[in-house]
């Protein structure tokens, strides 16, 4: 097996650094070991430090990837890392693209979204990749006895790979508990992708994600998020904070 991903800390959250995420991924789900992919952005780490079970789950996860330009820009700046931005929509599509690939019949889940969302997201998938096996769907917007039937269905079909987009901190508390459903799958916390694989929405232009601005857009497109956006910030302080402190630590 491939060496693991080294692991630095974050302002007290681990992010794991390697090169092929997705082929280190993919030798897990043939071997049959479970693991939790989070993707960590700078809005999710401020949120940890306000909530512990979010955090517990962060750093109980196997795998945590650089998706948000300021986990990655820490890491460039205050790690001396060579380490490129990970979008946790690019790392599910090619995962998607490499089972469709393999043709052994992956079976892939998709929970979360609005009604109706996480269908057509599969949908979606299933007309560009003929050979994906979608094992089932699930809205996000459900009573509690549908929750319930819905972890039975887990784990009486028992994906292989199943994606939770249930948005930050909902998807992450949500694998961090029912994983054992499904102890051997490979489970992922996608945000809003099943929004853009439905067309329901648009995902911001790639250049914008390569000067680190996506932020800018999706604040463009949906201003009620400005609050969250108050995490970026804070974020840049604390870092600035760490980088000084670092640097006096190093000069004593």
């Amino acid at each position: 097996m491939s060496k693991p991903p080294k692991v630095f800390s974050v302002l007290g959250l681990p992010v794991h650094v390697m090169t092929d995420y997705p082929g280190w991924l993919l030798e897990r789900l043939q071997k049959g070991m479970g693991t939790h992919v989070v993707t960590l952005n700078a809005e999710m780490t401020m949120q940890a430090e306000q909530n512990p079970s979010l955090a517990q789950a962060i750093k109980s996860a196997e795998l945590v990837i650089p998706d948000g330009a300021g986990v990655v820009l820490f890491l460039q700046w205050l790690r001396r890392q060579q380490v490129q931005r990970t979008p946790g929509i690019e790392l599910a599509e090619i995962l998607l693209r490499e089972i469709g690939k393999q043709g052994a019949g992956t079976k892939v889940f998709f929970y979360g979204g609005a009604p109706g969302v996480a269908a057509k997201a599969a949908e979606y998938w299933l007309a560009h990749i003929p050979n994906l096996f979608v094992a089932g769907t699930h809205s996000g917007f459900h009573s509690q006895s549908e929750a319930e039937q819905l972890r039975q269905t887990l784990a009486q079909i028992q994906p292989q790979v199943i994606f939770v987009g249930l948005g930050v901190p909902r998807q992450e508390l949500w694998i961090a508990q029912n994983r054992h459903l499904c102890p051997q799958a490979i489970w992922v916390g996608v945000g809003g992708s099943f929004d853009i694989w439905s067309g329901a929405k648009n995902r911001a232009p790639a250049w914008l994600g390569n000067n680190h601005l996506e932020w800018l857009y999706r604040l463009y497109k949906e201003p009620w998020r400005w609050r969250r956006m108050l995490a970026l910030p804070k974020f840049a302080l604390k870092s600035l904070v760490y980088g000084l402190t670092a640097k006096e630590a190093i000069g004593q």
